[in-house]
This record gives structure tokens, C-alpha cells and sequence, in this order.
């Protein structure tokens, strides 16, 4: 069996027994049947990856005795932020469970003129809460030891007024370039994809005066889904970590 990987928000630390949160102490002994004396690697986003043992076997609050510490690091050196239109049923969530294993290190939801998906208040909480989750998650399965953030959702129009750094993307099914013609000079990027049903022409427009440069992926047009994981695979592959 793989080593199992557990994220925790605690400070780690050679020689300290630590006790896992209660989910992740259920996966481990109702899940995976865990014992006594059986390896675990914990993280806690702050880089490097701290190996232990199992020294108590509970359902509800296991723990730890960390033992090895290594510094390996699987980022890759394009730094990507995902600006996504936010989608309803369960679309959002694939969406930023494949982002963060292909190497997002931001991803910020944004309410367009077209989002169909209402959240305010506590449900909003909860949603934001939910989606960070689903990044952590995500690493934990891709072996990354730092979280990208999910930032809380702005409008599109506050969005824009933002300060972003790095080579500012919009997908566009009908962009005039290919990923491929644009050249990230820092290795940062901010990629801006639309809900459902794109980005009004409107916001287009607004988006490319503040910089953005819109571009496609040919002649198909991709959905909601499939769009940010198709664009970040191919810049991942251009300049990134992705053979």
C-alpha cells in the first residue's frame, strides 16, 4: 500500500506526535485499516514533508510520532493563477480538483454577467470552505506539499480592478492566438476562463483593455470544464513541469 498523505494546518515538527484531524483520522483507520507502528507522510502547505509512524489507532483523533522530515518539492516553476467563472452543480468542484494537480498555485471564483449559481452569506461560507478543501485533497493524491489558495469570490468587474503580475490570459474560442504564440516573461500567469456560456463580448472587451490578450485552442469550443484543464496542461507543457 502507498504511503498515505494527510495534510494538517498544525506546526510539524522531528519528534512530535501529532494528532490528526478527525476526517483524516476515519480515512486512515476505516478506510485504509491502519495499524499501530505503519507509516503516514504529513503537510502542512509550508513546504518539505514530515514522515512518521502510527502511535494510536482511533476513528476519531489518531496520532503521529513524526520521525523523517525531507524537502522534496513537486511545484513546477510556472506560477499560474486561475481566474474561473463560477459554475454550478459539481462542475466548480472537478474544476479546481484537476487545477491544483496540474499545478495552480490561486485559483479565484468570479461571478460574470452569465454565472447562473447564487451564494451569499453562510452558504457562501460553506462553498469557499468545500472548494478549499477539494484543493487539499487534490494534494494530498498529487504528492504537491503546498495548497493553492481559494480566494474569496469577487465580481467580475472587481476583479479586474485588481493588480495582477505576469502574462495575462482570456480564454477565447475566438482569440486570434494559440497558447502556443504567447511567452510568459517572469513564469507567472493569470489565466481568466468563463462560466457557462463564456464571457459576454462586453467583458471580453473590458478584460483585453485591462491587458488581458485573448486566446483559443482551435476550432472547437470547449466547455466550462474542459477549457482551464485543457489550458493548463498545454502551459504546464510549454513552460512549465510537464514532459
Amino acid at each position: 500500500m502507498r504511503v498515505p498523505r494527510i495534510y494538517t494546518n498544525q506546526t510539524l515538527s522531528l519528534g512530535e506526535e501529532v494528532t490528526l484531524p478527525k476526517n483524516s483520522s476515519r480515512h486512515l483507520v476505516s478506510v485504509l485499516r491502519m495499524k499501530l507502528g505503519q507509516s503516514a507522510i504529513l503537510f502542512n502547505g509550508e513546504g518539505g514533508e514530515f514522515i512518521g509512524k502510527l502511535t494510536n489507532a482511533s476513528k476519531t483523533n489518531s496520532t503521529v510520532l513524526i520521525d523523517g522530515f525531507s524537502a522534496v518539492e513537486k511545484e513546477s516553476n510556472l506560477k499560474i493563477h486561475l481566474a474561473i467563472g463560477v459554475s454550478k452543480g459539481d462542475r466548480m468542484d472537478w474544476i479546481i480538483q484537476k487545477a491544483t494537480e496540474l499545478g495552480v498555485t490561486e485559483i479565484s471564483p468570479i461571478f460574470t454577467g452569465r454565472t447562473e449559481v447564487k451564494l451569499s452569506g453562510s452558504r457562501l461560507d460553506k462553498k469557499l470552505s468545500h472548494w478549499q478543501q477539494i484543493a487539499i485533497s487534490a494534494c494530498e493524491q498529487s504528492q504537491r506539499n503546498h495548497v493553492p489558495s481559494i480566494n474569496p469570490i469577487l465580481s467580475f468587474d472587481a476583479w479586474l480592478e485588481l493588480k495582477h503580475n505576469g502574462l495575462k490570459l482570456l480564454m477565447n474560442h475566438l482569440g486570434d492566438l494559440g497558447l502556443s504564440e504567447t511567452s510568459p516573461k517572469d513564469q507567472h500567469i493569470v489565466l481568466l476562463v468563463g462560466p457557462e456560456g463564456g464571457l459576454s463580448e462586453n467583458e471580453i472587451c473590458v478584460a483585453e483593455a485591462s491587458g488581458y490578450t485573448s486566446v483559443s485552442m482551435g476550432p472547437r469550443i470547449l466547455r466550462t470544464e474542459t477549457a482551464p484543464v485543457a489550458a493548463l496542461s498545454i502551459l504546464q507543457s510549454l513552460w512549465g513541469d510537464m514532459a
